[in-house]
């Protein structure tokens, strides 16, 4: 039986100009189908980082706002505050939320805004060269630590949904990956309650995803996913860890 693999109405038909084996184009394609799922296009404005997704207005059909580099919670929270109606989320890599940005969402979050915010973690800054990011992994080589990531010189990778789930204002806090398809799929499944928490006023969500980036990291697609599994997986341990709807119950 031939599959038929249609584009979700929510993309744009542009061919994704990500380096062979990111994962930014599956997250694209995943936070699409969930829009489209939820019926909400005509209402959802998304906000682009400073990183590989920039361009993020070239791909999806809906409005995009492009902020300064980790400003994107603070222009999220004045969208929600003005345009309550509308489906606010912010599309982040691990420089733009994890360091410039890092007080951004932790206030974001105890505010207990109501945004989504999806953030793509891949070990690595991957637009401007591959330089050791917060959540680079100890003794991974960067284009800044050679050697690896020393603990005695930059300490150690960030858990950033561990650390927002400490904070009373954040409602769901998840961390997922996109290296197989079953977990493409509760990938989906988490975008969409992220969607759907906002869209009942339930608060802050934050869906980490794990993500491959070959280039940086001089490895091929299909070694860039067992990377993932092996080396980020024990790290950043994939599940919910904060569901504060879940809770109640």
């Amino acid at each position: 039986m031939k599959m038929v693999f249609k584009r979700p109405g929510s993309l744009k038909p542009a061919q994704f100009r990500y380096c062979p084996g990111c994962g930014h184009s599956l997250v694209h394609r995943l936070v699409a189908e969930s829009i489209d799922t939820l019926g909400i296009r005509e209402r959802v404005i998304g906000i682009a980082p400073v990183g590989c997704a920039v361009f993020a207005y070239d791909y999806f059909d809906f409005d995009i706002l492009e902020v300064a580099h980790g400003r994107p919670p603070a222009a999220a929270t004045a969208m929600k505050r003005v345009l309550k109606d509308r489906i606010i989320f912010s599309y982040q890599g691990d420089g733009d939320l994890a360091a410039i940005g890092t007080a951004e969402i932790i206030h974001a979050a105890a505010r207990g805004e109501n945004i989504s915010v999806f953030f793509i973690n891949n070990a690595t800054y991957g637009m401007t060269g591959g330089q050791m990011a917060p959540t680079t992994l100890l003794g991974q080589r960067t284009t800044t630590s050679p050697r690896g990531r020393d603990v005695s010189l930059a300490g150690y990778p960030l858990r950033v949904p561990e650390m927002l789930a400490t904070i009373d204002g954040a409602s769901f806090i998840t961390r997922t990956s996109v290296d197989s398809p079953g977990n493409l799929l509760k990938t989906r499944g988490l975008i969409e309650t992220a969607f759907r928490y906002q869209m009942e006023a339930k608060g802050f969500s934050f869906v980490e995803i794990l993500s491959p980036c070959p280039t940086d990291w001089g490895l091929s697609p299909e070694d860039s996913i067992k990377w993932v599994q092996s080396e980020m997986m024990p790290v950043y341990k994939l599940g919910i860890l904060k569901d504060v709807c879940a809770e109640a119950h």
